[in-house]
């Protein structure tokens, strides 16, 4: 007898979404969930880190306040010379002392992440009618495929893999006894009583490479402190368009970020109580060191094999369905494999719903999904990269619209002119992608994600009338700049239009 639709196998906010979602539709639910839960300790930590991403640009934008005539009354003064004491011009030197409250800043930190956590709460969807499992357990293959867990055995229909992912620590020699921090558990460091008697780590080195270490790297720098990051890659973000990495990369050594790419690391040892870390022909000292480089999935003890579901290193096999090898087994999320981004697992688990609860009809189409990294300017995308577009297309065929931030109003007003913004497009209008850097890069990628989803073409942006100043105002921009390019090169239309004017200028006479 089956005594579920649908068991989902949790642990992160996307088995919890999907529990929620599944039990709406009235289908009768099991949310396995583990104690330790270190995937979960992953999903918290990213809303730490786009909560202390906020504190990090606050405090910049304190430091930089005399740039829009904001003076304040307490300041530390450093005169140049003697000369400039004694003339009493002290103006050019003085800087607003910023500091930062570790514990009234971890504590509104720790408030967002519980009110996040919240909307998904275990007795909230136990209230809902969820059946909450708590423990640890593993697929049976038996008859009928059953999850024991509690020396209680559970039949599901269907079952679907949210379990999330866990960084994956390289092998290198002696990091394991030298000590170092992950995403997930970084914040037990914030949250320790030796912050509160300033004993923060000064320096830090990031061993990274994902979206979420780059976001790190720029928010403990802003914060003051001593950052390295370390890539073993040629750019420091992998899936993103050339030209914005690069600016990516110069926005981050500009702020003070020191980045070494192309560079791994081979040894690292403790000396008199500092962490050195050989880094190419580089070495590196630092008080503490933060892998985030890849994430693996977090399948280890389900007894995936026994019942026929495959992966191979950073990735479980789903196909276009998402369902694994067993097809009565879905999955979603980050332990399919990719960035942990919340909006791709929720939409996962969408799809994976639709075709565990109902009829299996529902495909996965990413080409429409945006996704982007908390930093300052923000980084967003969607579609295809231009390389990819020509690849997949005939170049000719392909334009690519740019338009620069400091061509907006609205971004020299807030002094955010850093940033640009790409539109790979086909000469007929059709929108392939988006690269953006900039200031509400998310917002404005989220109008071009569903101008792809309708299939509007770039020229129908051009209608539109955005609100004024505005930041999304840059794409009638871009749309503008694609009409001009058509024009530039259609000689017979720049014809009829000098001879349709000039016509009527002769008519009016």
């Amino acid at each position: 007898m089956i005594d579920y639709d649908l068991v989902i196998i949790g642990g992160t906010l996307a088995g919890r979404y999907a529990a929620l979602k599944a039990s709406q539709l009235r289908a009768k639910v099991a949310l396995i969930e583990p104690e330790n839960n270190l995937s979960q300790n992953l999903s918290s930590g990213l809303v730490y880190l786009d909560a202390l991403s906020e504190v990090s640009k606050r405090k910049l934008q304190l430091e930089n306040a005399s740039d829009f005539g904001i003076l304040f009354s307490q300041y530390s003064s450093v005169p140049e010379s003697e000369d400039a004491k004694l003339s009493g011009d002290e103006a050019a030197t003085v800087t607003p002392i910023v500091g930062v409250d570790w514990d009234t800043l971890m504590l509104r930190t720790l408030g967002v992440e519980l009110q996040a956590r919240s909307h998904y709460s275990l007795k909230y969807l136990a209230a809902q009618g969820i059946d909450i499992v708590i423990g640890a357990g593993h697929f049976q293959a038996e008859a009928k495929l059953s999850f024991l867990i509690n020396n209680r055995l559970i039949i599901g229909r269907r079952y679907l893999l949210a379990t999330g992912s866990l960084p994956k620590v390289d092998n290198i020699e002696g990091l394991q006894k030298t000590g170092f921090l992950t995403l997930a558990n970084i914040w037990q460091v914030f949250n320790a009583p030796s912050v509160n008697a300033n004993k923060m780590p000064q320096n830090w080195v990031i061993l990274g490479g994902i979206p979420q270490s780059i976001q790190l790297a720029q928010t403990l720098n802003r914060l003051g402190y001593h950052v390295t990051l370390i890539c073993d890659r040629s750019d420091i973000l992998s899936h993103i368009d050339t030209e914005i990495n690069q600016l990516l990369q110069a926005q981050l050594e500009a702020e003070g970020v020191r980045i070494f790419t192309k560079t791994c690391v081979t040894q690292v040892l403790q000396i008199d109580g500092k962490k050195w870390l050989q880094a190419g022909d580089k070495a590196i000292e630092t008080d503490e060191i933060v892998v985030a480089t890849h994430q693996i999935p977090n399948i280890e003890s389900l007894n995936l094999a026994s019942v026929g579901v495959k992966w191979y290193q950073n990735r479980l096999h789903v196909n276009e369905k998402l369902q694994t090898t067993n097809s009565r087994i879905y999955a979603c999320g980050d332990v399919i494999g990719g960035y942990t981004l919340t909006n791709v697992a929720h939409y996962e688990a969408d799809i994976a719903l639709k075709n565990a609860l109902f009829f299996s009809t529902a495909k996965v189409d990413y080409k429409n999904i945006a996704w982007g990294i908390s930093t300052q300017p923000m980084f967003a995308q969607v579609g295809l990269l231009q390389s990819q577009a020509e690849n997949l297309y005939n170049s000719s065929a392909v334009l690519v619209l740019r338009q620069y931030f400091k061509s907006l109003v609205t971004a020299q007003i807030r002094d955010e002119t850093t940033g640009v913004c790409k539109v790979v497009v086909l000469r007929n209008g059709v929108i392939l992608g988006a690269s953006i850097i900039g200031a509400e890069a998310r917002e404005i990628i989220n109008i071009i994600a569903v101008a792809m989803n309708r299939k509007l073409k770039i020229n129908q942006l051009a209608s539109l009338c955005f609100s004024y100043p505005s930041f999304s105002s840059i794409l009638e921009a871009i749309a503008q700049d694609w009409q001009l390019q058509r024009l530039n090169h259609n000689l017979i239309k720049q014809e009829l239009l000098d001879d349709f004017f000039q016509i009527r200028r002769n008519w009016d006479i």
